[in-house]
């Protein structure tokens, strides 16, 4: 949990301080490592020691030997940090980063749902509570999603959560069959083939990239379906001038700092015709991450009985490579 009694005010901020060189000096003399998914602001991923995708985020975690962790992502990755680093103090600039995969998949409902499935595999996805990973056998995330399944000894039936999506594609390409727990992420589900086929007729010959949390209809239109740093590394590889972007727009920031010669098209939402933005990612300002540094709060803690359980299927998954 994080520290929700503590509720910074923006306006204590001097307005004469330089926050960006307050923001080093604090990391320099905390021993602070500063964490950034690939979907925050492109200034706070500008700022992090390391940028990365959940997997990546995981691994560099399980490595750190900081004394602070600073995580700028939402709620389930500092929770995943500090099951990791119990020894480290993780701060969370902003509580209310959650995440509607994990938001909408409360342990208490995931352990009454899985009694129906006693005899299966559990396999959540790292978008989830503390809680919920106590209750799994293995966690995966969109990159190794492919290999945790297959992980699983075949003919063992599997339950897959918190994401369908994610669930359907990892059983296409697995061809194990899956009970899939009925929740979606609500940045990948506003992305429609409606949109897609708008921005081709715009950009006949621009290349497709969809993340495995979208529908499978867009899945379909796609050229390449996979996790955000996949993603990049086709960009990397791939000659075209010209992509359309089927997740969440911070990742355009990274992706155009490898390939400045390419055009990046972020995949209008239709409530609007906005870029996808997830509205919990982009709560971790500049601002709230001077104060995190300043106060060193607000901090995710955890119980250690809910710590070790949640330890195991994390260390499972990290096992794999």
């Amino acid at each position: 949990m994080a520290d929700l009694a503590y509720f910074p005010d923006l306006d204590s901020i001097d307005p004469t301080v330089d926050i960006f060189a307050e923001i080093r000096r604090l990391r320099r003399e905390n021993n602070v490592l500063m964490l950034a998914h690939y979907y925050q602001e492109s200034a706070v991923q500008d700022l992090a020691d390391f940028v990365g995708d959940s997997l990546q985020l995981a691994q560099k975690a399980q490595k750190a030997k900081a004394d602070v962790i600073l995580f700028c992502g939402v709620h389930f990755m500092a929770e995943t940090a500090k099951i990791l680093n119990p020894d480290s103090t993780v701060v969370l600039p902003d509580t209310g980063a959650g995440c509607s995969l994990a938001d909408k998949c409360h342990p208490m409902v995931f352990e009454k749902w899985l009694k129906d499935y006693p005899d299966h595999a559990v396999i959540s996805y790292i978008n989830c509570s503390a809680g919920v990973k106590a209750l799994s056998d293995i966690i995966c995330t969109s990159s190794n999603v492919v290999r945790v399944v297959n992980s699983i000894p075949a003919g063992k039936k599997i339950v897959f959560a918190p994401d369908r999506h994610l669930g359907r594609w990892a059983s296409m390409q697995t061809g194990r069959e899956m009970v899939l727990f009925p929740n979606s992420c609500v940045v990948h589900d506003q992305i429609t083939p409606n949109r897609i086929n708008g921005l081709l007729a715009k950009y006949p010959k621009a290349k497709i990239l969809a993340h495995p949390e979208c529908d499978a209809s867009v899945a379909a239109l796609a050229d390449f379906v996979g996790s955000t740093a996949a993603m990049l590394k086709f960009v990397a590889d791939h000659p075209a001038k010209t992509f359309i972007i089927g997740t969440e727009a911070g990742i355009l920031h990274q992706m155009q700092k490898q390939r400045p010669d390419a055009e990046f098209v972020p995949i209008t939402v239709d409530s609007g015709g906005s870029c996808p933005l997830c509205p919990y990612m982009r709560l971790n300002t500049i601002e709230r991450i001077y104060l995190a540094l300043r106060d060193l709060k607000p901090e995710v803690t955890l119980p250690e009985s809910l710590r070790q359980k949640a330890l195991e299927p994390l260390n499972k998954m990290l096992s794999l490579g």
